[in-house]
C-alpha cells in the first residue's frame, strides 16, 4: 500500500511543506535472534518495517497491518519499546515529522518476503551484521534490544540533532 488517501489529500493543500504524522515501527526478532529489515523502494536504504497510523486506527493495529502488508508476516507486539519524533524528507521533497511508536514484536506466522511495492527486499540480519541503517532505525533498535524494558524516549530538552549518527 502506498501513501494513504488522507495524506495525499493534505499534500494537495500544503505541497511539500512539513506534515506532523503518527507512525509505527516494528523490531521483529525470529527464533534465532535475527532482526527483520526491509530495503525501502523510495530511497534504497535498509530500515525497520514502519508505516503510517491511519485515522481511527490504534498504533498496535497499524503495526500488525504494516508488517503484514510489507513482509507477509503476521506478528504480535510484545511491548512498546520507544516513543520518539524524527524528521524525514522524501526523495520527492515531501517533508514530514513523525511521532513514531516502536514495538518489539514476535513472529506469529508466515515467511518474510517482499509483499508490496514499498520494499525492494526484506531479510533477517544478526545484530552484529546489520546493513547500514539511518539514525532513526539505529535508535529504535537500541531501545528495543536493551535490557531495560521501559520504553525509550529522548530526554526532556533533547532534539533529534542530539542523537548520535
Amino acid at each position: 500500500m502506498g501513501t494513504p488517501d488522507y495524506i495525499v489529500g493534505m499534500r494537495k493543500h500544503v505541497g511539500h511543506e512539513l506534515l506532523w504524522l503518527p507512525s509505527v515501527s516494528a523490531v521483529v526478532r525470529n527464533d534465532a535472534g535475527e532482526l527483520l529489515l526491509g530495503q525501502r523502494s523510495d530511497d534504497g536504504r535498509w530500515s525497520v518495517i514502519s508505516g503510517f497510523v491511519e485515522p481511527g486506527e490504534q498504533p498496535a493495529t497499524a503495526l500488525v497491518r504494516e508488517v503484514r502488508e510489507e513482509t507477509g508476516l503476521d506478528v504480535a507486539p510484545v511491548r512498546m519499546s520507544s516513543a520518539v519524533s524524527h524528521p524525514h524528507t522524501y526523495p520527492n521533497g515531501d517533508q514530514c515529522e513523525y511521532l513514531n511508536l516502536s514495538f518489539l514484536c514476535r513472529v506469529v506466522s508466515g515467511t518474510a518476503r517482499v509483499n508490496d511495492d514499498e520494499s525492494l527486499a526484506v531479510g533477517w540480519f544478526s545484530v552484529d551484521r546489520l546493513p547500514e541503517l539511518d539514525k532513526h532505525a539505529l535508535l529504535v533498535l537500541a531501545y528495543a534490544l536493551r535490557e531495560n524494558q521501559v520504553a525509550g524516549y529522548l530526554e526532556p530538552g533533547m532534539t533529534w540533532d542530539d542523537v548520535p549518527d
